[in-house]
């Protein structure tokens, strides 16, 4: 399994009612590609101050390297992705993304 995680780092000026519908749809992404599932966002709690300037994420699992290819292809994934990337401060430079083969 792939845990997909993804940290924001959102400009000041992004709209919350627009990053709700952008989560939302992902989510609806993720339940709709065989393979992916565990859709989370939310809030960064940052407990050990590691992280302030990423204040918003989310994860997904992927049951392999094929699934989380099918993903990152969807159309519909996209088109939120790039929603999400204008909310974003520096545009795509403000979004992390981090692969863990999770076991």
């Amino acid at each position: 399994m792939i845990r997909h995680c993804v940290f924001l780092r959102l400009a000041p000026k992004a709209d919350s009612a627009e990053l709700d519908k952008v989560m939302l749809g992902l989510g609806d992404v993720v339940r709709r590609i065989p393979g992916c599932s565990g859709f989370r966002a939310g809030p960064n709690r940052d407990y050990e101050s590691k992280s302030p300037d990423y204040p918003y994420g989310f994860t997904l699992d992927a049951l392999d390297a094929e699934a989380l290819a099918t993903y990152a292809v969807d159309p519909e994934h996209k088109a939120l992705g790039a929603r999400l990337v204008a909310l974003c401060e520096g545009g795509g430079d403000g979004v992390l993304v981090f692969d863990i083969d999770a076991v």
